[in-house]
């Protein structure tokens, strides 16, 4: 397991928010933490830190009047940290190469390929084209309905069809460098991970997974080193004293290290 650092940016700022909360319509979200930092703050203190792989989502639509703030606050962070962190939100393969050019390592994408409530191969098929395997992540963020998890998109807002298995990320494998995991249901709660979504994660041998959602504590690490098999990465946002929580950020990455020396020692 690493530890992946990230910047949420909404309405022009960063913030931490509750993911289920996120609407559209009026920009609204019930937020956790409001920073008085700017993006490229956050990304300057990353590369000083030298945390590789995080990512920076935009969670505004492009329609939105606060987007152009939110895109500049991202492109800010990206030239503060060339290579080091990869962008999502609003991501097209018509627009893929100006985040790219900017300093992203890779764009993270699902809203353009989980269309109608399926996966559109042939939008994946132009994103792969456009960008190269290499450079692209695939968010199959989930909810849960029922005893199952489907992905949801457009923000977390929409159910699609598509299950979220392992079948399913083995299928999108050969489009994709690595896949990024919301669990939504408890993103943004510090109430505890979402195990049945981490262990179903920690059963794919294939590309690198990072999850997100819900860490509170230093148990729920132990938790996700246990359950995900040591192959599943984590971001930490709202339980982070960066916003506002109390998991001290300095002492994660160490943490993270004992755990998978613990685990070799076994």
């Amino acid at each position: 397991m690493k530890f992946r650092p990230c910047i949420d940016i909404h309405n022009g700022k960063v913030k931490q928010i509750i993911g289920g909360s996120l609407a559209d319509r009026g920009d609204q979200a019930q937020e956790n933490f409001v920073s008085n930092k700017d993006a490229a703050w956050y990304a300057e203190r990353y590369r000083e830190d030298g945390l590789t792989g995080g990512h920076i989502i935009l969670l505004n639509p492009e329609t939105s009047e606060y987007y152009a703030r939110t895109k500049e606050q991202a492109l800010q962070a990206l030239r503060a940290y060339p290579g080091g962190m990869q962008l999502g939100g609003g991501v097209r393969p018509d627009n893929a190469g100006e985040f790219l050019d900017a300093g992203a390592s890779h764009v993270i994408v699902t809203s353009y390929v989980f269309r109608d409530g399926q996966i559109r191969y042939d939008h994946l098929r132009k994103l792969k084209d456009a960008v190269g395997k290499e450079h692209l992540v695939l968010d199959v963020s989930c909810r849960r309905r029922g005893e199952k998890y489907y992905v949801v998109t457009d923000r977390w807002q929409k159910f699609t069809d598509v299950e979220m298995r392992e079948e399913l990320l083995e299928r999108l494998t050969p489009y994709c460098a690595e896949f990024l995991v919301h669990a939504v249901d408890v993103e943004g709660k510090t109430s505890g991970i979402e195990e049945g979504v981490v262990r179903m994660l920690g059963c794919t041998k294939g590309l690198p997974v990072t999850y997100a959602g819900g860490v509170s504590d230093y148990r729920d690490l132990e938790k996700l080193e246990t359950l995900g098999q040591g192959r599943v990465d984590v971001t930490i946002g709202s339980a982070l004293d960066l916003f506002g929580g109390k998991l001290e950020y300095r002492k994660i990455p160490g943490f993270i290290r004992g755990l998978k020396s613990r685990d070799k020692g076994k």
